[in-house]
């Protein structure tokens, strides 16, 4: 029986193109069901798992999610004009009862997404470069694109787009010409960095760092090691691991069958020297002059992988390298009144959060002295140890010399119980966006870092919107 669908899936919209398939060569490569007669003998242009953005040309996906089944909303999205659906078997009379349209069922919609993709994958004549890491990765990808760009027609995944949905659709959005595909993949858990490299089969596996991050869900730093591992265990023999210089915990993971390329101190890739935003890179014994929009310490690191890895896919960097940085994580922005905002709210670590702390004194003693202000959240997911990991960042905020801390969050109230100077402690947001109006003065410096649970974006919003 046909019944109407009420409403529209929500969410942030998701749409990517994918080639022009016909409607019998998409459903196989989906392993999907095609229900009835195809109402297209071309392909679709692109595919949303929005309903809401489903218009002319478009496959639509309807995904289930823990609130919503996008599947129902199959025939808002062809009455919308799109190409086609994909939605689980028990949406697929509802659909076929719409507007025309390819109508493809299939008993797992995400499933059919990810096999879609890896077909995909496997069509495109790209090196996919692979990264994950405890900290650093978007940045390290921002850079990396940066590096391959003039060189290379280069495909890089979006913030956030590193997940069993995320990666399948920058796979998908990748064009048919791309020669180098740049694909973060994200981990909560063990097995998670398997599963998206089964479907991304990266030709170059760059683990960034390893690092006291989801501690809850895995146990150890070793456990850790070994989730970030299986991004090289993915490699086929001929492939290339970019890793640490020096990180012992990679080594059981590193097989004969494969290229190593270690960068920072020590390294293949390693820093030579450094002024301001000049830097000089030994490239296995070739010298690489850079000029970079950064110069913190941290942001090195990240650059030295990123130059590893552009150098296992052929590229060689050099000169001026223009980077756009994703949003919140470790942006300047100068106010009127002359305070400098160092919006890196995107996410928080141990490892991460030590680095952002160097880096507000640093840029506070390049400022004439100005005062170093930091509102630091929550750091969450580090499991029984927790209360120790924000004690050790009371002490290292102490230890190199922050002026004012603002703590937010049950967890970051430890950061205070070791530091010896002015110290706020707040219960939320909110609330530390309102202590940190009073407080800051013109010409200072402030770090604001947490978790990205604890929402301290609406810190960063509210310091530039009172001075719009």
């Amino acid at each position: 029986m046909c019944r109407g669908a009420r409403g529209a899936a929500r969410g942030r919209p998701h749409t990517v193109h994918v080639r022009a398939w016909t409607p019998d060569r998409l459903a196989a490569a989906a392993g999907a069901r095609l229900v009835g007669p195809p109402a297209a003998t071309a392909g679709p242009e692109r595919v949303t798992i929005d309903s809401r953005d489903a218009g002319p040309g478009a496959l639509f996906v309807g995904l289930p999610g823990e609130r919503v089944d996008g599947g129902r909303f199959a025939p808002q999205a062809l009455a919308a004009g799109a190409w086609g659906v994909l939605v689980a078997e028990e949406h697929a009379e509802a659909a076929r009862c719409a507007v025309p349209g390819v109508l493809l069922a299939a008993e797992r919609p995400l499933e059919a997404l990810q096999r879609l993709a890896s077909a995909w994958r496997a069509e495109l004549d790209a090196t996919v470069i692979g990264i994950t890491g405890s900290t650093g990765k978007t940045t390290t990808k921002d850079i990396l694109l940066a590096l391959l760009a003039p060189a290379r027609r280069t495909v890089a995944s979006r913030a956030n787009f590193n997940t069993e949905i995320g990666l399948p659709l920058e796979i998908l959005a990748a064009p048919a010409e791309t020669e180098v595909l740049v694909l973060e993949h994200a981990m909560r858990g063990a097995g998670q960095i398997a599963e998206l490299a089964a479907i991304s089969r990266p030709d170059i596996a760059l683990v960034v760092n390893v690092g006291p991050v989801h501690l809850e869900l895995l146990g150890s730093i070793e456990g850790i090691a070994a989730a970030k591992a299986e991004l090289i265990q993915a490699l086929e023999p001929g492939g290339v691991a970019v890793v640490p210089a020096g990180e012992r915990l990679l080594d059981p993971y590193l097989r004969d069958e494969i290229e190593v390329i270690t960068f920072g101190a020590g390294g293949d890739v390693r820093l030579v020297s450094s002024e301001d935003e000049r830097v000089e890179v030994d490239l296995a014994g070739r010298a690489v002059e850079l000029e970079v929009p950064f110069s913190q310490a941290h942001l090195r690191e990240n650059l030295l992988a990123a130059v590893a890895a552009a150098s296992a896919a052929g590229v060689t960097p050099g000169g001026r390298v223009e980077v756009a940085f994703s949003p919140s994580r470790g942006q300047r922005v100068v106010l009127p009144s002359g305070v400098t905002l160092i919006d890196d709210c995107y996410n928080a670590n141990p490892m991460s959060m030590r680095a952002a702390l160097d880096d507000l004194i640093e840029t506070a003693k390049r400022a004439d002295g100005s005062r170093s202000v930091a509102v630091l959240g929550d750091m969450l997911e580090l499991g029984p140890a927790e209360q120790d990991f924000h004690r050790e960042i009371g002490d290292h905020a102490d230890a190199v010399g922050v002026d004012v801390l603002v703590t937010v969050g049950p967890l970051a109230a430890a950061i205070g119980e070791r530091f010896g100077g002015e110290a706020y402690a707040v219960a939320d947001a909110g609330e530390a966006a309102a202590v940190v109006g009073e407080l800051l003065e013109p010409e200072d410096v402030i770090l604001v870092k947490a978790s990205r649970g604890v929402g301290l974006e609406l810190v960063s919003q509210s310091l530039i919107e009172s001075e719009a």
